[in-house]
Formats: structure tokens, C-alpha cells, sequence
């Protein structure tokens, strides 16, 4: 008897969890082939420590081929869905054109950097949503404070050690306090003929730091910040940015040479492709994860507007919490498809949110307790090893290395500014350019 094949675009949260319950529950019965552009899953939350020098990136990248022994691994990239013919075209790594034939599908194609209509954002900032990001915002900080460290011009040199960070949500809250600390460790590194202090911005049009939480924790990360020397704007956002800084909405201009873009995500244009009902750029499912009038397609996380039965009437947040869990209800529904489970509808209380401030101070509300300090940072710590499916020891290891070591601050020079455009479909990846075409 021939196998149902089930294809699994994009291996976020929700499509790497989906094939995990499918291989262990309906392998006999199912082929489970996922679509990906990289051969790792990436566990997105760990990423400003990556940027921050704390963990390699290998620590924070899965591998799907060691962790899905039964799933097969197409490395590609999806850029177009023929419902009809039930096919998923792609491109591979070298550009090259492939088709997947399915009976069944998941889309999970996940989030890109959300963009906002302000002039020179586009052009000079950088986002953070994938490793290549990650990277060339860590050898990047290095660089300017290098840079700044021995340059003569003190306008100059102080628009070298400043950093702008868009967005105080969980991201941007993070890579601003890990950044601040990550910084004064290069500038210690650093024989500068004249001291500078290293000056981290955050905005936010909301009224506070992590509006997400509630007041108390969102005062318990501000008061953390500011300890570390961060100018935390709120009220505030971006006019315009030009290669020498930022112009704020207040009048004033910040000389810069970096801008990191936390505001948010947007699904993966890859939706809005498929001529289905969207909501907000999300494609629009019901409970159980199906595309209405296609019970063969099933989409979970950021891409999918999932109905959030515990608040009626709205939409389920695009966060990995959710997404996490979607994959296991759409693994469980794809096997009711094949008479193997009961039917069920997604639902999901919110079991709370942590965030890393960096060294020991953490903010989480774990159940709706909230905790703030060393106990914070703690939980948040053991919550992102409970959930992460794999490299638990060496995450460890890592954070025991960074808790009796120095950090290393060197420059890998492995990804070049224009290869992390903000404004692209595949933030997982790098821009590669060809050799005979002139490079940024």
C-alpha cells in the first residue's frame, strides 16, 4: 500500500514540530517530505545571544536531518503553490527549478521583518529574523567600535559606538540589553587612545518597554536597561535614516552608523501568492488548521490566522508559543484525515513570556506569576532548554564558558551588509552575489 505524502513547507516552529509528531505517530502510513532553504531548524528566541557573542551558531541551529531520521529534507525554496495540481514549486540552493507533487500539505512558511513606509529604512537598516543577521550584526559592532576606537574625529568616533534599535518588543528589548553588554566587553578589549563609551538607543512608539507584559515586568526591564546605560525612547520612532544616522520624529538626528529594525514581522509573501482569503497577510484557516474549501491544506504559525477560541473574535498572536503548538495540532489533524486520530480544534492559553536581559536579569510571567532579577533571568534560561530539541548540553557549556570567560570579540567576516537586506522573502538566508555583477 502506497504512503499518503505529506509536504511541509518551511521549517519553523510549527512545520518542524508537525513532521516531528508525524514521523513518530503516522510514519507507516505517511511520507513526510519538508521543504527548507537551510538544513536546520532555527530556535529564533537564542538569537540576540548569538549577536552578543554568548552562543555560536551552531548552538542555536537543529539539525533536521538528525533530529527527522524519517522525514525527507528538499532544500529549497518555495515560490509557488498550484492547488489544483497539488503541486509546490521551488527554487534550490543553486537556483535551480523543482516541483513537489502532495496529497496533503502544511504551510508553515513563517515570518519576514515587517516594513514600515519611512524613507531610508529599506536602504540602511538591517532586521533580525534569521543567523545571517545575527552574524553580521555581531561583527558589525565589533567593527565600529573598532573603528571608533582609534579615530581621531570624536564626532566621528561617537557615531561609531552608537547603536539605534527600533522595536521594544521581545527582540528588540533583547538585542538592546545584550548589545549594551556585548559592547562594553569589546571597548575593554580595545587600547583606544581616547576612552568612548559605547551608547545603545531603543524606541518604541507604545508608551513603554515591552508593552507585551504587564507594567511591572515592562519597569523591571526599563529599570535594567537604563542600569546599563541604554537610552530607551518611548513615544518615539524613526523619521528617516541615512547613511549618517537617524532622524527622529521629534527633530532630532542621532549620527549612527547602525540601525537595527525590530518593529515586528509580516508573513511570508509566499501567502499572499495563493489567491486565498487572508486576514492581515495571514492565510485565513479555521479551528482545525484547514484552509476552507481545501481539506487537504492545512497552515500554522506566523503565516496562518488561526480563530483563538480562548478570546473570541480574534486571532491567535504570530509568537513561537503558538507556533509550536499549532504544528502539533496539524500533525494530529493531517492523521485524522487518514482515520489514524480524532479531529481536534487548536486552543491554547498562553502559559506566559520570558525574557533574557542578559548576564542574570530576566523579566517572566511563567503561569502568571510574575519574577523579575536573577530568578527571572534563571527560568528563562530553563524554559529555553526545556524547549529546545536539541544542543541542550553545548548551549550549556556555552553559557558556563561566558560565565568565566571573556567574551571573543573578533570580526568572522562572513556576511557583508548588502547580503542582509531588511526588505527580503528569506531572512534565513544570505544574498549571494556573482562574481562578474558589481557588489555593495
Amino acid at each position: 500500500m502506497s504512503r499518503t505524502r505529506v509536504v511541509i513547507v518551511g521549517a519553523g516552529f510549527a512545520g518542524y514540530r508537525a513532521a516531528r509528531i508525524l514521523n513518530r505517530t503516522a510514519r507507516r502510513r505517511v511520507e513526510v517530505v519538508l521543504l527548507n532553504p537551510t538544513d536546520y531548524f532555527l530556535y529564533l528566541p537564542l538569537l540576540p545571544q548569538v549577536a552578543a557573542g554568548i552562543l555560536e551558531p551552531r548552538r542555536v541551529s537543529v539539525s533536521l536531518t538528525g533530529t527527522l531520521p524519517h522525514t525527507r529534507l528538499v532544500l529549497g525554496e518555495a515560490n509557488r503553490v498550484d492547488l489544483e495540481r497539488r503541486t509546490v514549486h521551488y527554487c534550490d540552493p543553486e537556483d535551480r527549478p523543482g516541483e513537489l507533487e502532495y496529497d496533503v500539505l502544511i504551510l508553515s512558511v513563517g515570518s519576514v521583518n515587517r516594513l514600515l513606509p519611512i524613507p531610508g529604512v529599506a536602504e540602511h537598516a538591517h532586521g533580525f529574523r534569521g543567523l545571517p543577521e545575527a552574524l553580521y550584526l555581531r561583527d558589525h559592532v565589533v567593527r565600529q567600535l573598532e573603528m571608533a576606537a582609534h579615530e581621531p574625529d570624536p564626532e566621528e568616533r561617537r557615531a561609531r559606538a552608537t547603536f539605534v534599535v527600533v522595536g521594544a518588543g521581545y527582540t528588540g528589548t533583547e538585542v538592546a540589553a545584550q548589545g549594551a553588554m556585548f559592547a562594553d566587553a569589546v571597548m575593554r578589549t580595545e587600547n583606544a587612545g581616547e576612552w568612548v563609551k559605547p551608547r545603545w538607543m531603543l524606541l518604541d512608539i507604545a508608551d513603554r518597554v515591552l508593552p507585551e507584559l504587564d507594567e511591572r515586568l515592562s519597569q523591571t526591564a526599563d529599570r535594567v536597561l537604563r542600569r546599563r546605560g541604554v537610552d530607551v525612547r518611548t513615544g518615539m520612532s524613526v523619521k528617516e535614516a541615512t547613511r549618517d544616522g537617524v532622524l527622529l520624529d521629534d527633530g532630532e538626528f542621532v549620527p549612527s552608523r547602525t540601525l537595527v529594525w525590530c518593529v515586528g514581522v509580516r508573513p511570508d509573501p509566499l501567502v499572499a501568492d495563493l489567491g486565498l482569503d487572508t486576514e492581515r497577510g495571514r492565510l485565513t484557516v479555521d479551528s482545525y488548521l484547514n484552509v476552507p474549501g481545501h481539506p487537504e491544506v492545512f497552515a500554522a504559525g506566523d503565516a496562518a490566522a488561526v480563530p483563538d477560541l480562548t478570546r473570541p473574535g480574534q486571532f491567535t498572536p504570530m509568537t513561537a508559543q503558538h507556533a509550536w503548538r499549532q504544528g502539533k495540532t496539524a500533525a494530529r489533524n493531517v492523521s485524522a484525515l487518514l482515520g489514524l486520530a480524532e479531529r481536534r480544534p487548536y486552543e491554547h492559553h498562553d502559559l506566559g513570556f520570558a525574557v533574557d536581559l542578559g548576564g542574570l536579569q530576566g523579566a517572566a510571567n511563567p503561569l502568571g506569576a510574575s519574577l523579575s532579577g536573577p530568578l527571572a533571568g534563571a527560568v528563562t534560561r530553563g524554559y529555553h532548554l526545556m524547549s529546545m530539541p536539541g544542543n541542550r548540553v553545548r548551549v550549556s557549556a556555552d553559557w558556563l564558558l561566558e560565565a568565566v570567560q571573556p567574551r571573543q570579540a573578533v570580526q568572522l567576516g562572513m556576511v557583508r551588509s548588502g547580503s542582509v537586506p531588511l526588505d527580503t522573502a528569506s531572512p534565513e538566508l544570505a544574498r549571494v552575489f556573482r562574481a562578474d555583477r558589481p557588489q555593495p
